[in-house]
């Protein structure tokens, strides 16, 4: 495979194109665990070699519960990624995060039922360490973007991850408050653990869309106003993603590109063959 890229970027709900990109080139992957939401988006943006991929596909066709996690990071490990960059709409838990705003999670609260959220099993055992699940210095450097280009920001906070497609009833809404939550979404917390697996630098930037129906005042809400903000969101996020691009070192300095050096529990030498050459990439290094 000829196109490479260094920098990942996934492009949540409003959306579904990265402006900017020059000598852009449109890459359709199969991975061993099918295929991913849409062909990559290969190009520079900022000079650098940065793949693009719609979660949801263009024209918003997957529900969260019918991404396919695995195949959208792991494509993104076949093009060379070491980076990625989440775009994610979400509500906001607290007065404090507005519309508008950004929040830069640190943590993330797994409210999914049976999504898989691993590459492992199939003979092969590997425990990750996931207590700070984002990586510290994409999440500073997009933050730090942020104040730059004046967009209110957070950094730091709880991602709450539902399953969705509906929204939380209001009892959960409070329920959620009442746990410290700082936003809710149906997407992230899966491709951050998988990207840890895959030794994948990776950060959040959720980008509030409304308060969640917790708000004395969310019924006042419209739809129109949502997609208002949602429109809105895709322009600041790209703005800021150009910027981070921009600005983002050459080189790692973080533990991300060595999660699973001490995470493999297998011997090597027990491991299926099959199962070898389907994790060829992200284990290969370790069990030879």
């Amino acid at each position: 495979m000829n196109q490479k890229a260094e920098i990942g970027i996934i492009g949540g709900s409003g959306l579904y194109a990265m402006p900017g990109f020059e000598v852009q080139e449109e890459v359709l992957l199969t991975t061993p665990f099918g295929e991913p939401s849409d062909p990559y988006v290969v190009g520079q943006l900022e000079g650098r070699e940065v793949a693009f991929l719609p979660r949801h596909g263009r024209g918003h066709r997957l529900t969260p519960s019918e991404l396919n996690f695995r195949a959208n990071i792991f494509g993104m490990k076949m093009l060379g990624v070491e980076r990625i960059l989440s775009l994610s709409a979400v509500g906001s838990m607290k007065q404090e995060h507005a519309p508008l705003d950004f929040v830069i999670p640190d943590q993330f609260f797994d409210r999914t039922r049976g999504r898989i959220s691993t590459f492992f099993g199939n003979g092969v055992v590997a425990h990750i360490s996931f207590a700070d699940p984002v990586c510290p210095r994409l999440a500073s450097a997009s933050h730090q973007a942020a104040g730059e280009l004046g967009i209110r920001s957070k950094l730091g906070g709880t991602y709450l991850c539902m399953e969705g497609p509906a929204f939380s009833t209001r009892a959960e809404s409070n329920l959620y408050r009442s746990w410290g939550m700082d936003v809710i979404g149906m997407t992230n917390l899966q491709e951050a653990k998988l990207a840890r697996e895959a030794e994948i630098c990776y950060a959040t930037i959720a980008m509030v869309t409304d308060y969640d129906c917790w708000h004395e005042e969310h019924d006042a809400v419209t739809v129109e106003q949502i997609i208002g903000n949602l429109t809105k969101n895709a322009e600041n996020a790209c703005k800021l993603v150009r910027q981070v691009v921009r600005e983002m070192p050459e080189t790692r300095d973080c533990k991300c590109g060595s999660a699973l050096k001490h995470a493999i529990l297998t011997d090597p030498k027990k491991i299926p063959r099959e199962t070898k050459e389907r994790l060829g990439l992200l284990i290969g290094k370790y069990t030879g």
